[in-house]
C-alpha cells in the first residue's frame, strides 16, 4: 500500500511538473517574441528617422528645385558698360545680345557691341603740336560681332532683406567672332563669366565680364596681341513670357 501511495505521489508530482513546465516555457517564449518584435519595431522607427534625416540633409545640400525655366526660350538683352582697352583708353560700350537656350544649362548667344578706340594722351600731344604727330592715334569706332556658347554652372536663390526670394544663374561663356575697326577686320577670341538675376517669369537682370583677345595695330604701326576687358550690364527679356 505504501509503495502504491509513494508511486502515486511521485506520478502526481511528475504530472504536475509536466503541466507547469510547458506553461512557464510558453510564457517565456511569448515574452521573448514580444521583446524581439518590440526591438524590431524600435529599430525600424530609428531607421526611418535616420533615413528622413539623411534625405533632408541631402536635399538641403543637393539640387535646388528650379522654378524659373529657360529651356527652349529666347532671350533678348540690351547691354551697356565699360570697355577697358589693353593699350588704348577706356570707353563706354553698348549693344545687345540674342540667346537661345537649348536646355537649362546650355545656350548659344550672338551679340553685337560698339565702342571707340582712342589714345587720350597722344591725341592731347597731337593737338598741342597742331596735328603733326599723326602716328595712327586717331579715334576709331570698334564694332564687335561675337558668338558664345553659354554654360550654366549653378542655379540658386537668395532672400532679400528677409523678404521675397530671388533666383539667379551663374554661368561661363566662351566663343569667338569678328572685330571691325576703322575699316579693317580681324578675328577675336572671347571668354568670361556672368550672372542673371530673375525678377519675374520673363524679366531678368544681367551682369557680364568678358575678356577679348585679338591682334591690333597700335600707334607707329606696331602690331600686338591685346586682352581687352568689358564689364557689361543690362536686362534680359525671355520669350515666351511664361516659363
Amino acid at each position: 500500500m505504501l509503495d502504491r501511495v509513494a508511486r502515486a505521489g511521485k506520478a502526481g508530482i511528475s504530472d504536475g511538473c509536466l503541466l507547469i513546465r510547458p506553461t512557464l516555457l510558453g510564457g517565456l517564449l511569448l515574452a521573448t517574441a514580444a521583446l524581439l518584435q518590440s526591438g524590431r519595431a524600435s529599430a525600424q522607427c530609428v531607421d526611418e528617422e535616420l533615413k528622413q534625416e539623411l534625405v533632408g540633409k541631402r536635399a538641403y545640400r543637393g539640387v535646388v528645385p528650379r522654378k524659373f525655366k529657360k529651356a527652349l526660350r529666347h532671350e533678348l538683352s540690351p547691354l551697356g558698360g565699360w570697355y577697358a582697352g589693353d593699350i588704348s583708353d577706356g570707353a563706354p560700350v553698348y549693344g545687345g545680345a540674342y540667346t537661345f537656350h537649348f536646355t537649362e544649362d546650355l545656350a548659344l548667344e550672338a551679340s553685337y557691341l560698339r565702342t571707340q578706340r582712342k589714345f587720350g594722351f597722344l591725341e592731347a600731344v597731337d593737338r598741342a603740336r597742331e596735328g603733326i604727330l599723326n602716328i595712327g592715334n586717331t579715334t576709331s569706332t570698334v564694332n564687335m560681332y561675337m558668338g558664345h556658347l553659354v554654360w550654366t554652372l549653378a542655379y540658386g536663390k537668395v532672400r532679400w532683406f528677409g523678404g521675397p526670394i530671388g533666383r539667379f544663374d551663374f554661368y561661363i561663356a566662351a566663343g569667338a567672332g569678328a572685330v571691325d575697326e576703322a575699316g579693317s577686320r580681324g578675328v577675336a577670341g572671347s571668354g568670361g563669366f556672368g550672372m542673371k538675376l530673375f525678377l519675374t517669369d520673363w524679366l531678368g537682370l544681367r551682369l557680364d565680364v568678358r575678356d577679348q583677345v585679338r591682334a591690333v595695330r597700335g600707334p607707329l604701326g606696331v602690331e600686338r596681341t591685346v586682352n581687352d576687358v568689358m564689364a557689361l550690364g543690362g536686362f534680359s527679356i525671355f520669350i515666351p513670357f511664361s516659363s
